[in-house]
């Protein structure tokens, strides 16, 4: 096979990255089967991280790309407003099947991004349409991500995200985040310490009155942060005091959805339904752009009055239940089923956190968190420089032909579900090298 000629890499903004150090030794993808990337000189590259924690099941199942084709050649587009087609009910119908029980209303996004800024128009029209209009507040949490939509920044805490956009929206207040390396360090799963913090809900209730304040959003495990797994009966605690005050709590799933952490969502695995539920990336694999919101029938219900010609809820997207993407999504649901890979992360958490916490020791290793099928390696940053050690241990990795991720100092793994033992093997191994080379 011939190399590639590269492109012209100067018109390109690209997203999440440092622009210009990436064009100045650029790491170029051009094939992907299974548990590897192919770059633009011919390397093999192992996934460490599922793409961006979206494929699940691995690159290049021919069941989801035949479904892409198939759907491209019989219908390439249907308008989603006051029309349909047979395949988005019958995905939504799907993923009812597998969503916690009671969550069987289903709306169509194309990102994760997306499915937060519709979760949180729904909480707020959902009390609305229940006569509590006045519940406007939203509460997230620091060091959690929502994506880059301005409601999702508002609820997310995430500095570096946030700085530079402004006021964004009001009305909005933060729980303080879980993260306790001093209590929890090196926790192999769920940390002891910290399920109170959960109180903090309390603190905004008094200082806010309940209410006004339409939701909490959570992620059951923050990943973009750095793996930060929650202290054992946190998410429970925080369930109750919702239910006290009438807030709905919604579980932004967009990562930890589609058998990431054992089950098919998090919810599951933690044993606590939320009120709406945030999906996307494992949804198609990551093969085409598609989200959901997930949502238990009463608050689909509230907006179902007056006359019946009328719209219910005004929002929606022109690529809502796009075809392609619901071929693909229903293709991985089936590709997920047969493989058994909704499960597969609970059959591997084990030894991945042997291998994972193996890593203690080693040069700069403050704290290493796992749950499932992810994990976070937390580095000492180094003075006056930080993120940069975890950044070198990044290229160290991708010069090893191991992709992994990093955010802050912290490095993460979410390998596809497919992953065998010798490929977490390789992973850690990659990483141990690279962190014996740092300064």
């Amino acid at each position: 096979m011939s190399t590639p000629t590269r492109p012209d890499l100067d018109a390109y903004w690209m997203p999440f990255t440092a622009n210009r150090q990436f064009k100045q030794s650029p790491r170029l993808l051009t094939r992907a089967d299974g548990m590897y990337f192919t770059d633009d000189q011919g390397r093999q590259i192992l996934d460490g991280v599922a793409g961006l924690w979206c494929v699940n099941a691995g690159h290049n199942r021919p069941r989801i790309v035949r479904a892409i084709q198939e759907q491209a050649a019989e219908l390439d587009f249907a308008p989603p407003f006051q029309m349909g087609h047979p395949k988005a009910f019958e995905l939504a119908s799907r993923l009812a099947g597998i969503a916690p029980e009671g969550m069987n209303k289903v709306f169509f996004t194309n990102s994760g991004s997306e499915s937060v800024e519709t979760a949180l128009k729904i909480a707020l029209a959902y009390h609305r349409a229940r006569g509590e209009g006045q519940r406007t507040r939203l509460i997230g949490r620091e060091r959690g991500y929502h994506g880059v939509n301005f409601g999702g920044m508002s609820v997310g805490g995430m500095v570096a995200n946030r700085k530079m956009f402004g006021t964004l929206l009001a009305g909005v207040d933060h729980l303080r985040h879980t993260h306790d390396i001093v209590r929890n360090a090196f926790s192999v799963g769920l940390p002891a310490h910290g399920a109170e913090l959960a109180d903090d809900l309390e603190r905004l209730v008094a200082l806010h009155d309940a209410s006004t304040i339409a939701a909490v959003i959570v992620e059951p495990v923050a990943g973009s942060a750095g793996v930060l797994i929650p202290p054992q009966g946190y998410l429970q605690r925080l369930r109750e005091i919702c239910d006290r005050h009438g807030i709905l709590l919604i579980f932004d799933e967009v990562i930890t959805g589609f058998g990431r952490t054992g089950q098919a969502f998090a919810a599951q695995t933690f044993g606590v339904t939320p009120d709406l539920m945030t999906v996307a990336k494992g949804l198609t694999n990551g093969c085409v752009p598609m989200g959901a919101v997930l949502a238990q029938q009463r608050i689909h219900d509230a907006f179902m009055t007056g006359p019946d010609h009328l719209i219910e809820f005004f929002h929606g997207y022109t690529y809502s239940a796009h075809p392609l993407a619901c071929a693909a999504g229903l293709a991985t649901l089936d590709t997920y089923a047969e493989d058994g890979l909704l499960t597969r992360a609970a059959e591997l958490q084990g030894y991945f956190a042997e291998q994972l916490h193996a890593l203690r020791g080693e040069p700069h290793v403050i704290d290493v968190r796992n749950l499932g099928l992810v994990g976070g390696v937390e580095l000492s940053p180094r003075a006056g420089e930080p993120t940069r050690r975890a950044f070198e241990t990044f290229l160290d990795c991708w010069q090893q032909g191991v992709l992994i991720r990093t955010t802050g100092d912290i490095l993460a793994l979410s390998p596809p579900l497919i992953a065998e033992r010798e490929h977490l093997d390789r992973m850690i191994d990659a990483i141990r090298v690279a962190l014996r080379r740092l300064k």
